[in-house]
């Protein structure tokens, strides 16, 4: 449910809908106080309103109406022709950050909102009849004309907005925020109270199958100890944010295999499947994204090292991080200290690997880009805390490091190469 909550806020829809529904309550709200407040009670404040009567109110409501449906149109034909571009350039899974992205929300719904809110004051005029007398909204129709000078401001807002939102920076620094995010979430700096290590049972086990396909997007680890307390059992997870699941496949192990009918429905709740990855709790995801990045731009029809070079250095505030934290407790226990589920994390070294083999495939013809690859390696092997990461950081030194040599670069590039290599070995093994 928490995710789903998430997922909702997070929607390219949520916000422009709750600016939509504000826009009709707002301009209802105003119309109900025009009716109940006669100018002549407004006292000074009456003459502030600009007053141009029926005629002249809806067509003032109208040009407001019409303008901000064009230029709402207008705003989203810029963002979804950014979005291709950015697609294009930089990767299909970055275009996530575009439809997140507050502020081209924002900008869209406020135009929408304001367009809704002219139709609703528009719709309440009306002119003296035989029955009922001229009725104008002009509180309303005031606070229309301040939001058409809002929408302005707005719309400058917007073309500076979009217009930054594209550049390589805004969007490898919007992706390592994400990924900072995720490692302060999965990999604490401190242990969680419930937290405990654990050692794999041998006992016999009943495997939960799935019985949906897609990608794992959340993992519901307080309700799982909750299940598995109840049911007197331990539930072994198999599955982590990233996978994709096919069903039928498991997700949990549980012991003893009896238990696993009682807490079957549970874990298929607790386990968030869905059509895309999110970097939400997949670190894998965070990461992946930076090194696209980096792929896409050492491309031949790209050719442009220095993105690379850019994302390289990103990926340092988020892997350092990961190298400075100690290795996560897979235990969780439950309020009488008895382990009851065995939860999975994502190695330093696996995410180490998927780097650098990138490294070694793609950025050997840019020396740009493999110099900043060796001061990554070098961050992460000197600020890690545990021995099998900078192991395989100089693992993939020595790969780099003899790719570089079979490689039909120049001599004094292999050399410059090699010779940042050494450095960082050594001060990766002198601890500094």
């Amino acid at each position: 449910m928490r995710h789903r909550l998430l997922r909702a806020a997070n929607a390219f829809w949520f916000l422009p809908m709750a600016l939509g529904i504000g826009a009709l309550v707002l301009a209802q709200a105003l119309i109900t106080l025009d009716r109940a407040i006669d100018d002549t009670h407004l006292g000074i404040w009456g003459t502030v309103l600009y007053q141009v009567g029926a005629s002249g109110s809806r067509d003032i409501l109208g040009a407001i109406g019409g303008s901000m449906l064009a230029v709402a149109a207008t705003s989203f034909s810029i963002t979804v022709s950014v979005l291709a571009t950015a697609s294009s350039t930089y990767g299909p899974r970055l275009v996530r950050n575009f439809m997140n992205d507050r502020g081209n929300q924002f900008v869209l719904g406020i135009f929408g909102a304001t367009f809704l809110y002219s139709l609703m004051v528009l719709r309440s005029i009306q002119d003296q009849t035989v029955t009922e007398g001229q009725f104008v909204p002009d509180i309303a129709v005031n606070v229309a004309v301040l939001l058409a000078v809002v929408d302005v401001a707005v719309l400058v807002y917007f073309i500076n907005h979009i217009a930054g939102s594209i550049q390589v920076s805004t969007l490898s620094a919007r992706v390592r925020s994400e990924l900072v995010d995720v490692v302060d979430s999965l990999y604490p700096e401190a242990q969680p109270d419930d937290a405990r290590p654990i050692a794999a049972p041998e006992r016999e086990s009943a495997r939960v199958l799935s019985e949906s396909s897609g990608f794992v997007l959340d993992i519901d680890e307080d309700a799982l100890v909750e299940a598995a307390s109840r049911a007197d059992c331990l539930i072994s997870v198999t599955v982590r944010p990233g996978y994709h699941i096919v069903a039928g496949e498991p997700l949990v192990l549980v012991r003893p295999p009896e238990s696993a009918a009682d807490v079957a429905d549970t874990v298929r709740t607790a386990v968030a499947l869905g059509d895309t990855r999110t970097p939400l709790h997949d670190v894998q995801f965070a990461v992946q994204q930076l090194i696209e990045m980096a792929v896409r731009a050492l491309s031949p029809g790209t050719n442009d090292p220095y993105t690379a070079h850019n994302a390289f250095s990103e990926l340092a505030t988020g892997m350092v991080l990961m190298a400075q934290r100690p290795t996560p407790r897979l235990g969780r226990v439950d309020a009488d200290d008895t382990v009851r589920v065995i939860i999975t994390r994502v190695p330093v070294s696996e995410l180490i690997d998927d780097i650098f083999e990138a490294v070694r495939v793609y950025a050997l013809a840019a020396p740009v880009a493999m110099s900043a690859a060796i001061v990554l390696a070098r961050r992460i092997g000197v600020a890690a805390v545990e021995p099998e990461v900078r192991e395989a950081v100089l693992r993939h030194l020595a790969l780099i490091e003899a790719a570089e040599r079979r490689s039909d670069g120049d001599e004094i590039t292999i050399g410059t190469c090699c010779g940042e290599i050494a450095e960082a070995r050594k001060a990766i093994v002198g601890g500094g």
